[in-house]
């Protein structure tokens, strides 16, 4: 049975420039099934999942509902969630836990999260990176047939802080990946390179041969960042920062910096992908958007 997976597949649809787009992340337990739009088809009350998404909306959150990999309760059963807050800026990411009641969620400043500023709401974490794998199966059959599986695997393996999550966006690249707290989203991982995901995370490192972006950036900007990674070498997750020189457009002008002073200048053109394609098995071929980088130079050193 031919899957949006299998296509993008075959056309060798590259992952660069393909995460979700967010500064600031909100992750809420919600066990139980989710449906395509969970926050609002789901056990989570429908009515706070739209005043959650009115109150973020422009402010750089995004929310996402979480579950641990396996067989689950349709909600926990005391009614207090584990929450988790998380900021992704490079040199500036942290994540905060804490463990609340879905109606205090309403509290917390929205627009200071997406800028950065936790308010100290929760407790500082500092464990094991956060794995959240896409798994739901409503949004799209192939982000359950294979993300279900690798969550299920990178559990069994002992990683402690393995999550099911609603939507990471590009389920043509499935099985998807967002680590926190640098925000790195990767595709079409298998065990072995989830854990070596994994792994480079816990060490502060990115893995940019699977990797489709960091969440901070916009898509030319997650583009040019990983140009440079991949052509020079660079691999420590908070190495580099990227600029966009203008508004986006059809071509846009980036560059990035790297902390030991090097700089590049990286031309992203924006792209009408071909042949048509299915961006979802939900949804009809189409040509998504897709950015490439069509010049690259480095810099004298600062």
């Amino acid at each position: 049975m031919s899957t949006c997976t299998t296509l993008s597949r075959e056309l060798t649809e590259p992952l660069a420039g393909t995460a979700p787009t967010a500064r600031s992340w909100l992750l809420v337990e919600q066990a139980g099934p989710w449906g395509a739009r969970a926050l609002t088809e789901s056990h989570f009350d429908p009515d706070l999942g739209r005043e959650l998404q009115r109150r973020t909306a422009g402010t750089g959150v995004e929310i996402a509902l979480i579950r641990r990999p396996g067989r689950h309760a349709d909600r926990p059963p005391s009614g207090r969630r584990e929450v988790y807050l998380a900021h992704t800026a490079p040199g500036r990411s942290w994540v905060r836990r804490a463990t609340l009641h879905p109606e205090d969620l309403l509290d917390l400043d929205f627009a200071a999260l997406g800028a950065g500023a936790h308010g100290s709401a929760g407790a500082a974490y500092d464990g094991d990176p956060l794995a959240l794998v896409c798994t739901n199966g409503r949004r799209d059959r192939c982000c359950a047939l294979l993300g279900r599986p690798l969550a299920a695997e990178l559990a069994a393996a002992g990683h402690a802080q393995v999550w099911e999550v609603t939507h990471l966006g590009g389920h043509r690249f499935s099985p998807t990946m967002l680590v926190l707290p640098y925000g790195y989203a990767y595709g079409r991982l298998s065990a072995h390179t989830a854990k070596e995901v994994l792994e480079a995370t816990h060490q502060g490192r990115t893995v940019p041969e699977w990797c489709r972006g960091r969440s901070y950036w916009s898509r030319p900007l997650q583009t040019a960042e990983l140009a440079v990674r991949q052509q020079f070498g660079v691999d420590q997750a908070d190495a580099l920062v990227v600029e966009a020189g203008g508004p986006e457009a059809e071509e846009t002008a980036v560059t990035v910096r790297h902390t030991d002073g090097r700089l590049w200048r990286a031309s992203v053109r924006r792209t009408l992908l071909q042949p048509a394609r299915q961006e979802s098995c939900l949804k009809p071929a189409g040509n998504p958007t897709g950015y490439e980088v069509v010049a690259l130079t480095a810099q004298a050193a600062r």
